[in-house]
């Protein structure tokens, strides 16, 4: 079984971007109904993972209210084990997202009080448990965010392969030194760190670096990442594919061509997709990872990015089922 740890959020997604449609620039005075969606990158990526046929179990608190049955519901549905999650009076998380033209996606989070926030440490996990999965705000908001961690590095301590997605949301870093520093920290705790280009950016130090400058800057701290603990760095590309380092060298894969209606939830779905895959190829130990050949990483990649690409074709987080991988 794979856990994936963390937090299940509601998306308010504007209608115009639900119904494929952008608003105008000249009526931005008037205000878009919203579209409330099941979200959040762990909720996401466990969702993924449960229609792509892999055995998956759920670690969060969600809400009682209304949002969180849905959000528990939604697990359900995707085969999902709930046995793990903490329930909870306390609100939903809510995430106001902002969608571009070109489909990217920002956000603005309503996080004071909400139940993911307060996640507390769970006894050990069960003994078939073979990989989590942990990232986004969950690793940001305290006092959960502790609790995460705490998790994080017991259930490595004891041979549970770890893969991480930081998924930066740099309004809810207060400290960005402080959040790198504890970024570095947790790396001798992963097997494998997933991580778009611009939050490799962002956590070199590199966003005001001109783009080559830039990209020098990040691929010195990949090298870096390496050194201190995962056997693999994948990085997302956006349409231009996904790249993984590791200690034998890098491969790359293009990304699939497709009419982008946003980009929620892709870089969750590649998240899954390597799970599952690298499950595929008897790889989920860090042993096994750093032993993948390029043929299997071609093919591992190819498939994270045919998934994502299912998930940019259609509103919101909603990740591909198998059968429209196969």
């Amino acid at each position: 079984m794979i856990v994936v740890a963390g937090e299940a959020l509601i998306d308010l997604v504007p209608t115009s971007a639900v119904d494929g449609e952008r608003t105008p620039a000249d009526s931005a005075a008037e205000l878009p109904a919203l579209s409330p969606r099941r979200g959040g990158g762990p909720y996401n990526t466990a969702v993924a993972l449960g229609r792509l046929g892999s055995p998956t179990a759920f670690c969060s608190r969600i809400s009682t209210d209304a949002f969180g049955a849905s959000l528990v519901a939604g697990l359900q549905s995707a085969g999902v084990d709930t046995s793990l999650v903490e329930r909870g009076a306390e609100p939903t998380t809510l995430a106001l997202a902002d969608i571009s033209p070109d489909g990217s996606a920002g956000y603005g989070f309503y996080v004071e009080g909400t139940a993911d926030r307060l996640f507390t440490l769970p006894a050990a996990l069960p003994d078939g448990v073979r990989a989590l999965s942990l990232g986004t705000c969950s690793l940001v908001l305290e006092p959960g965010a502790s609790a995460y961690e705490a998790l994080m590095r017991r259930e490595a301590a004891r041979g549970v392969f770890t893969a991480l997605d930081p998924n930066i949301r740099t309004g809810l870093i207060a400290d960005p030194n402080a959040y790198r520093a504890r970024f570095h920290a947790w790396l001798p705790h992963v097997a494998l760190l997933k991580l778009s280009e611009e939050d490799a950016r962002w956590l070199a130090g590199a966003d005001d670096l001109p783009a080559d400058a830039a990209a020098d800057a990040v691929a010195g701290a990949v090298k870096e990442w390496l050194a201190a603990g995962p056997a693999a760095v994948v990085l997302t590309r956006g349409g231009a594919g996904l790249t993984v380092a590791t200690s034998s060298g890098e491969v790359s894969v293009p990304g699939e061509r497709v009419e982008v209606v946003d980009t929620i939830g892709a870089g969750d779905t590649v998240n899954a997709a390597l799970l599952h895959r690298l499950d595929a190829h008897h790889a989920l130990s860090p042993a096994a990872l750093a032993a993948l050949g390029e043929d299997a990483w071609r093919d591992i990649l190819g498939y994270a990015a045919r998934a994502a690409a299912v998930t940019c074709s259609r509103p919101g987080a909603e990740p591909p089922y198998a059968a429209e991988l196969a």
